[in-house]
């Protein structure tokens, strides 16, 4: 599994205004009557909520791509895409910057309920601080200690962070059109507005989660939510909450029917933990691009050899994973099978916990910030990052090189930059002697890292060695923490880990898409990371529209992030999708959801 990025956004302000429809496009299915398709993805579905804290995953993020709509969504070629037939969004005003969403007549759930203003209105009520009253409370395991006080207000566990991204929404929306639209004003300009506003899990299915005596009708569910929202009825929400943050975690298909409610083109109709989800094409889609398969099936498949046997084997038709050059020589050779190797959007990176009683946190020194400072960046010194990039990476990318930016995609000027400035040029090189030097500095011996990394992975048990063996160079003893469920850990378990080995995912080209990662509360921050210099200035970018000044400021984000040695990035991810020739339409993307981007193009190829 690779954690997806949050925040899914690209634009500036200053974008035209885009003319609103009225009703969807009506259009003939092309969907072929008994078509199906196997796929293999390395992790299974365990939530269908992608918004929420838990929900943030790739394995999760694919099916909620499949099974439902948006306003819009990125191409092969990295440029985002309007769906018209879904909806339409207008600026109204510049000052202050006010957008009006609508969605088109005749865009339905799988129910059979309209989608509109309800449902956007709860994705802002749960994307916002405004509507909770309550906040949880961790141990050092990461248990919530006051679930009582949960209970009985109103908390969405949604990661969101004061002042920022859709917080900046201060006032509830206001609802026009038959309640299709919302318009929402922004305090300050956003510059990455133009899709921070997705529409989550259905507003109606929540409430009849939430209230399962009350027997609701879709219609009367949703006046009963955008009533509570607007009233800020608290007693009616606590509940609501729950269930939104709750009620859409599953390992097996559930009995409730609105856990997976659709507005896209398929539904999901049957769920096997560990083992596979299976989607079937709706017969009323018609506000998109209208799908070929009638079924397809995503088998979760863990090892990258096993995910090319089974495409070997006809078991599945399309296959992606982390291919180690043996791999790929393998692929190759197989006959009925296309094959594309290019860099993806996601780059492998090692994370220091510094909350969690550890090696690096403070606490474990009497408050010694300094200590600890000294400690983190003694074990990145002993990472050998060139020895993974030329003995992992370069087999299968002879060009491939350190990644030297967490803010900036190679190949961009802003990366150049922080390249030069150097910001992570410190772990470059392997230095046993600066590492024991800083140990002997600190005071402290017989240091123990917990190693967090996927344990299926065979490159990543192939990094957890390299690491081990170096950092063992310096007196340093790194413990194998290898997890089938460390996607969760990260979060759920931050007291059994002290550094964590995977990939970001990158799913847009937003600007301010890392401020979930490094600021105090953010929905990728699971380590408690915490600079007001690093904070202040994530909360100037969120509002810069001149593209300068951006990259200015990211460029100093990686600075301060490199002195604080929370974090090291190691190498841009080389990629392979390979496919079976008797499938036609596959084009794997650089940013997720990669080869499922385009699903509705996959056809079977005519004989």
């Amino acid at each position: 599994m690779k954690i997806k990025r949050i925040a899914a956004v690209a634009a500036v302000v200053g974008v035209a205004a885009l003319v609103l429809s009225g009703c969807a496009v009506p259009r003939q299915s092309e969907v072929i009557t008994g078509s199906k398709i196997s796929v293999a993805w390395n992790d299974p579905m365990q939530e269908y909520n992608t918004l929420s804290a838990t929900g943030n995953a790739a394995a999760n993020n694919n099916v909620s791509y499949l099974a439902n709509s948006s306003f819009n969504y990125y191409d092969d070629s990295q440029k985002l895409v309007k769906n018209t037939q879904f909806g339409t969004y207008t600026v109204e005003k510049q000052n202050p910057l006010t957008i009006k969403y609508t969605v088109n007549e005749g865009v339905k759930w799988s129910d059979g309920v309209q989608v509109g203003a309800a449902d956007m209105l709860l994705t802002w009520a749960a994307l916002t601080t405004h509507l909770n009253n309550v906040e949880a409370k961790y141990d050092a395991d990461g248990n919530i200690t006051n679930q009582a006080e949960l209970d009985a207000g109103v908390f969405f566990n949604a990661g969101a962070v004061k002042g920022q991204g859709l917080d900046l929404v201060s006032k509830t929306p206001v609802i026009s059109d038959n309640n299709r639209s919302v318009t929402i004003v922004y305090d300050k300009p956003f510059v990455d507005w133009e899709l921070s506003f997705p529409i989550g899990v259905s507003a109606h299915g929540t409430v009849q989660l939430a209230y399962p005596g009350k027997k609701y009708t879709g219609d009367a569910a949703n006046a009963a939510i955008i009533k509570a929202i607007q009233t800020k009825d608290y007693g009616f929400l606590s509940p609501v909450a729950k269930s939104w943050t709750n009620d859409y975690k599953m390992l097996d298909m559930p009995t409730e029917k609105q856990k997976l409610l659709s507005d896209g083109p398929y539904v999901v109709t049957d769920l096997k933990d560990q083992q596979y989800v299976t989607l079937t094409a709706r017969k009323d889609f018609t506000w998109g691009p209208s799908p070929k398969y009638q079924t397809i099936t995503i088998r979760v498949i863990g090892d990258p050899q096993a995910q090319i046997t089974a495409l070997q084997n006809g078991e599945v038709k399309i296959a992606e994973g982390q291919p180690t050059a043996d791999l790929l020589t393998q692929i190759k050779g197989l006959s009925g099978v296309n094959y594309k190797a290019a860099t993806e959007s996601t780059y492998e990176h090692i994370d220091l916990q510094v909350t969690n009683g550890g090696p690096f946190d403070p606490k474990t020194y009497g408050g010694d910030a300094a200590k600890a400072q000294l400690v983190r960046d003694a074990f990145l010194k002993t990472v050998p990052r060139q020895d993974i990039v030329d003995k992992l990476i370069k087999p299968l990318q002879p060009d491939a090189v350190l990644r030297a930016s967490l803010q900036f995609v190679p190949g961009t000027p802003g990366y150049d930059a922080v390249q030069k400035a150097g910001a992570y040029a410190a772990y470059d090189k392997v230095d046993i002697a600066g590492a024991k030097a800083e140990l002997a500095q600190a005071g402290v011996k017989n240091v123990k890292v917990r190693f967090l990394y996927g344990k299926t992975n065979t490159r990543r048990q192939q990094e957890y060695e390299l690491v081990r063996q170096s950092a063992a160079l310096a007196g340093i003893t790194v413990i194998d923490g290898g997890s089938e469920t460390w996607g969760q850990d990260l979060s759920a378990k931050p007291n059994s880990y002290d550094a964590a080995l995977f990939g970001w995912q990158a799913t847009s080209l937003a600007i301010s898409q890392n401020q979930a990662n490094y600021t105090p509360g953010g929905l990728n921050n699971y380590y408690g990371w915490d600079n007001a210099e690093l904070t202040a200035l994530y909360n100037s970018l969120s509002t810069e529209t001149n593209t300068a000044k951006q990259d200015a400021l990211l460029v100093q984000a990686d600075q301060i992030i490199g002195k604080q040695a929370w974090t090291v990035p190691i190498f841009q991810f080389p990629g392979v999708t390979a496919w079976s020739t008797s499938v036609t339409g596959v084009k794997p993307a650089f940013l997720a959801p990669q080869y499922f981007w385009n699903f509705w193009d996959w056809a079977p190829t005519k004989k």
